[in-house]
């Protein structure tokens, strides 16, 4: 690659939140530029979101719609290369398929999309343009979560049988929404968040994490969704029971109202010779607990010989420097730039550059916020985790 690649930003004005943290992740390895963004709904803020991030106003747009038609009419070494879409959820399909409609591949933020339907058109919409979608389900981007995978893989565990993960957050322990909180307030209206609060925000997580480090499908499920604060409209807590495609069972916990509790993302794995715990308030280390051995931990560094090429390619710093959720972020745009910089270039980009989620994952996790809610409603134990 021999130039950065431009980015064009959906979303992400100066009253956003996570347009901010795509913004330094994807700004980390130097190899990615803001060139263009339609940053709010609003156009007072769209404009001066644009002068903030110092960008021209001829690309200040006030809509996706003419930021994606003036960008494709550029020529080629102007015009971006991707466009980041950083909306509420029921608006990442109409950015992001009128965006592949025109030429620019594409990063999200999950969930992918409001529905399943609308996943599998996006999908259907690569599949058709050779274009690439990246989904930024962060938590895959840590090193020790990459290391995690790479023994599973390598069968250092021994056949998985069982899996625990768990998403406690505190944040909508009261009734944030109606107190002025604008993150509270879309994520708990189901004509912004779809069919669950919980799952499709934090549960989702969780279930992609589960497959992305065992490297199995979830196939069926057995859900309880609550309401725990009084006058929400939508859940706010949730429980599933997993069955996994390698004969693996498996437990999910997702709760927004778990008081006290931050982002306390954790996953254990086990198999027949061992398991694995890694949590993100610890993001550097792996637990490593064997049948017949002394518990090991091992330590996320650069420099360590010991890891998977790809928990080493996602290291940033000597082994002692703490790396955290932006650095994580940041793996997942490195990757998803190194891949386009390589179909750029038209070369083949190694596994670790192909390292991180696409339209399939989030495809998987539509179906699973749609099957979750379909078992929490039903009185069948058991309901398959269809797409």
């Amino acid at each position: 690659m021999t130039r950065k690649l431009r980015m064009g930003m959906v979303g992400g004005g100066q009253d956003a939140f996570i347009g901010a943290i795509h913004r330094l992740a994807a700004n980390m390895d130097g190899l990615i530029e803001l060139s263009c963004g339609a940053l709010s709904i609003n156009p007072e803020i769209a404009v001066a979101s644009g002068k903030a991030l110092f960008l021209p106003e001829s690309r200040t747009y006030l809509t996706y719609e003419e930021m994606i038609k003036a960008e494709a009419a550029l020529p080629a070494e102007e015009r971006i290369d991707f466009v980041t879409i950083v909306t509420p959820n029921f608006a990442h399909f109409a950015p992001a398929m009128m965006a592949l409609d025109h030429g620019f591949n594409v990063v999200i933020e999950k969930p992918i999309t409001f529905s399943l339907d609308e996943a599998k058109q996006l999908e259907q919409k690569l599949k058709e343009t050779g274009l690439t979608l990246c989904l930024t389900h962060t938590y895959s981007g840590y090193p020790m979560v990459k290391q995690a995978k790479a023994m599973v893989r390598e069968g250092k565990l021994g056949k998985i049988r069982k899996v625990w993960v768990e998403y406690p957050q505190g944040w909508l322990s009261k009734l944030s929404e109606r107190e002025g909180n604008a993150q509270a307030a879309w994520r708990t209206d189901p004509k912004k968040s779809g069919k669950s609060s919980v799952m499709g925000d934090i549960g989702t997580h969780a279930a992609h994490l589960a497959e992305y480090i065992t490297g199995s499908k979830i196939t069926d499920i057995c859900a309880e969704l609550n309401t725990l604060v009084e006058g929400r409209v939508m859940d706010d807590d949730g429980a599933v029971m997993l069955k996994f495609d390698n004969g693996a069972k498996g437990v999910l916990m997702a709760s927004q109202v778990a008081a006290g509790e931050e982002n306390a993302v954790k996953i254990r794995v086990y198999g027949e010779k061992g398991g694995i715990e890694w949590l993100q308030h610890e993001p550097n280390s792996l637990i490593v607990k064997w049948l017949d051995e002394p518990m090991q931990i091992l330590r996320a560094g650069s420099n360590y010989a010991h890891l998977s090429s790809f928990a080493r390619h996602n290291c940033r710093t000597p082994g002692g420097h703490p790396e955290g959720y932006l650095e994580a972020f940041a793996n997942i745009y490195r990757n998803f730039a190194l891949t386009l910089g390589c179909k750029i270039d038209g070369v083949e980009p190694t596994p670790e550059m192909l390292d991180f989620p696409s339209v399939e994952d989030g495809l998987r996790g539509m179906a699973f916020i749609d099957n979750v809610v379909l078992s929490a409603q039903s009185d069948t134990k058991w309901t398959p985790n269809v797409l």
